[in-house]
């Protein structure tokens, strides 16, 4: 199945997705150029919800642009196998080896802001992530490394003090209690 199918079959959890699936697809419909970020309004990201073998604990990245916690991603630049970016960027972001993914399927979709921030020395626009979020497994005893470039730690945060970690109570009401409450309904 192509991503543009796996996003048009993906059932929405709540009314949230509704909305941001709805939007997703107007814009790839809209635009030929959404998996790139060629498209400065909104483009494709590929997100990795990374958790322990118990599920106990989520591994996240401090991200140096948001100043916050969070879960591991980029952008898709024109890989349309959206499980393979989760997965290339979980490893890029956490200097893991060995990430797998729980399920081949879309955890969940979300339609984010990106306030403008300076990267690279260039000022990037406000603009919109249609996240394409994976759940994905790893060992929490491997090794971590930092990716510097981007991240200034990484670290297995127990999954119940997310709020604790996470700067951005918008991203932990609606995205990560989201897939916490969707991973216990699937028991996965």
């Amino acid at each position: 199945m192509n991503w543009i199918e796996s996003i048009k079959n993906y059932t929405p959890y709540n009314e949230q997705e509704i909305k941001d699936k709805a939007l997703i697809m107007e814009c790839i419909n809209k635009f030929d150029n959404i998996l790139t970020r060629e498209n400065t309004i909104a483009h494709i990201t590929s997100s990795g919800y990374i958790v322990n073998k118990d599920r106990s604990k989520v591994l996240m990245i401090y991200h140096n642009i948001y100043q916050s916690w969070a879960w591991t991603g980029g952008h898709a630049d024109g890989d349309c196998n959206l499980l393979h970016v989760a997965i290339k960027e979980a490893k890029e972001e956490t200097g893991l080896k060995k990430v797998n993914p729980v399920m081949n399927e879309i955890l969940g979709l979300d339609v984010l802001n990106v306030n403008g921030h300076i990267k690279n020395n260039k000022y990037v626009s406000s603009h919109l992530h249609l996240s394409i979020a994976y759940l994905l497994e790893a060992n929490e005893d491997d090794e971590l490394i930092i990716n510097e470039e981007e991240t200034s730690g990484v670290k297995w945060i127990p999954i119940n003090e997310l709020n604790l970690h996470c700067n951005e109570p918008y991203i932990v009401k609606t995205v990560y209690d989201k897939f916490n409450k969707k991973i216990k309904e699937l028991s996965l």
